[in-house]
């Protein structure tokens, strides 16, 4: 951020959708960066720092799936894609990828800037908690609250997106719980669940891969009722 005012990144190719976003970010005091393409991203990125990417799919040349994989590879920049009306598969593919939210076109401003500053408070909320217990450990492992960091039994910093870490968090802190499609999308999202359940798959299915060290087991189990469970004990480190 400079002067504490977030830096939000546009990659969008249609112009007046561009500069309409451009404008109410504006509005609203963000700092706002817009570009129609992936080089012209790249180039963007090399000079300056993006606090958030508002992603088309639909672009020119290199598509949003391929930058947003490429993106997530590079940084944890919170990014948020923009797909089709009905493209289901493009908005789970997005989020497989690594996105952290998601928003259908047509789309109303206020709703895109509603959801910006959610991933941006999650982002935010690991180094403005007032909670007395900064870091909690499991089988080896360290996650550090304040930071915002997953440590392997190396040692080793793992990468995580901000949705990946709030859906850790919650399973720590509720370890051994059975916890519902809707209740994790509450704790992570800050939203009910409804169509947004299969984000939730999507956000386990990532946590599982980077988390499971042993082919055949893991540490996030699903529960037929509907739900998953965090089977390693947690304790605070």
């Amino acid at each position: 951020m400079t002067n504490g005012i977030p830096n939000i990144l546009i990659v969008e190719d249609d112009q007046p959708t561009r500069d309409l976003v451009a404008r109410y970010l504006r509005e609203h005091a963000f700092s706002v960066g817009a570009v129609t393409n992936g080089k012209e991203m790249d180039r963007y990125l090399s000079q300056n720092r993006a606090d958030l990417i508002v992603l088309d799919l639909m672009l020119p040349g290199e598509d949003g799936l391929s930058l947003c994989r490429r993106l997530r590879m590079e940084t944890t920049t919170p990014i948020i894609i923009l797909t089709a009306k009905g493209e289901d598969l493009d908005r789970i593919l997005g989020l497989e990828m690594g996105a952290d939210d998601y928003l259908s076109k047509p789309f109303n401003p206020r709703e895109l800037l509603a959801r910006i500053n959610a991933v941006l408070r999650r982002q935010t909320s690991g180094l403005t908690a007032a909670s007395t217990v900064t870091r909690l450990k499991f089988q080896g492992w360290i996650i550090d609250l304040r930071l915002r960091e997953l440590r392997n039994p190396e040692g080793a910093q793992v990468p995580l997106t901000s949705a990946e870490f709030d859906l850790l968090q919650a399973f720590c802190e509720r370890a051994g719980r059975v916890l519902a499609r809707d209740s994790l999308l509450s704790m992570t999202r800050g939203r009910p669940g409804g169509s947004f359940g299969r984000s939730i798959d999507v956000l386990v299915s990532r946590l599982r891969r980077k988390l499971d060290r042993t082919e055949g087991t893991s540490v996030i189990k699903t529960v037929r009722t509907g739900g998953y469970v965090f089977t390693p004990v947690v304790e605070e480190a």
